[in-house]
């Protein structure tokens, strides 16, 4: 008996050539390499330039991903661009991104989940592709975070990152075995009780204003290694697999010691996480992708492996999608 699964033909993606290091920051504001390292992990982020937008890089991680691929722009129906950090309040960025390419037929919107973006772009258009209105569809996380960043405050202005990733997905038949190439199950939840522990202050309809970052970090920290392992379980469970079957995890690039304290619960050795965080910082809807492009392209990620991406991010909002590269 066969089934329909959304199977990854490719992956890409694109990081601004700026990089700002924590030694650049401590210049700019009261903190110290030490002090990011200890509590992050991170070590350095890429930054937009000025008049660089979050199309403009999802356009370039798109192209990349649809080279990996190896298919033409023109066979894409779908474009979900992941993203909190859109060019305008409207149209949706991924309309720049789709005539971009050059495509004029098909379907291209936003969807706003902040950092779970990538996990509910999956599930969102799995769910599409399996239903037969598409074919084949690009999948984009891409983010200009440095522009809703208070740079006075250094609990977030020193955790954030820009850049973009996608991957394209096409919907093929399956001998519904456990070798089924794509996406297996997903798990997506949202509590809107904890907005106040990551916003931004300002919004069209409140403020009229773009706004800045605002997060009350022990509180996220404390909510997040909870919520993470239980959707990863559950994902795990709809598939009829457990944690010891994962060949790679990847997850949110937000904080190393959330990926460290998740993997440690779940039983993940350290060796099958991929992490892209010390490099990258915290970029959102694009931490997912790009990470997969990084393990891809170094030989790690390879046809065949099964892979468990997940992330959690402000709302809350968080989720899993566990597939068969």
């Amino acid at each position: 008996m066969t089934v329909t699964r959304s199977v990854v033909l490719g992956c890409g993606s694109y990081l601004p050539s700026r990089v700002l290091t924590n030694s650049e920051l401590s210049k700019m504001v009261d903190t110290s390499d030490e002090w990011i390292r200890q509590r992050t992990g991170i070590r350095e982020r890429h930054i937009a330039a000025e008049g660089e937008t979050t199309s403009e890089m999802a356009l370039k991680a798109a192209r990349a991903a649809l080279a990996a691929a190896g298919i033409d722009a023109q066979s894409i129906d779908l474009i979900v661009l992941a993203t909190s950090t859109p060019d305008n309040t409207f149209p949706a960025s991924a309309v720049s991104v789709q005539a971009g390419l050059g495509i004029t037929h098909g379907a291209a919107f936003d969807l706003q989940a902040v950092c779970s973006g990538f996990v509910f772009g999956l599930a969102t258009v799995d769910g599409l592709l399996k239903s037969g209105a598409f074919k084949r569809a690009l999948v984009i996380g891409s983010e200009t975070f440095s522009r809703i960043l208070d740079w006075n405050d250094r609990a977030t202005c020193v955790l954030f990152g820009d850049g973009a990733g996608a991957v394209v997905l096409e919907v093929r038949s399956e001998p519904g075995t456990r070798e089924d190439r794509g996406i297996l199950s997903a798990s997506l939840r949202s509590d809107g009780r904890h907005k106040s522990k990551l916003y931004v202050d300002g919004g069209p309809s409140s403020t009229q204003t773009v706004g800045h970052l605002r997060m009350e970090g022990r509180a996220v920290f404390k909510h997040a290694v909870v919520m993470i392992t239980d959707v990863i379980e559950d994902t795990l469970k709809a598939a009829g697999y457990t944690a010891a079957d994962i060949d790679w995890f990847v997850p949110h690039q937000a904080n190393q010691r959330i990926i460290d304290d998740s993997a440690k619960k779940l039983g993940i050795p350290p060796d099958k996480v991929i992490t892209t965080v010390a490099k990258h910082g915290n970029t959102s809807a694009a931490s997912i992708p790009l990470a997969l492009t990084c393990a891809v392209a170094d030989g790690r990620i390879n046809r065949g492996d099964l892979v468990m991406m997940e992330a959690m991010g402000g709302g809350f909002t968080w989720g899993a999608v566990l597939a068969r590269w």
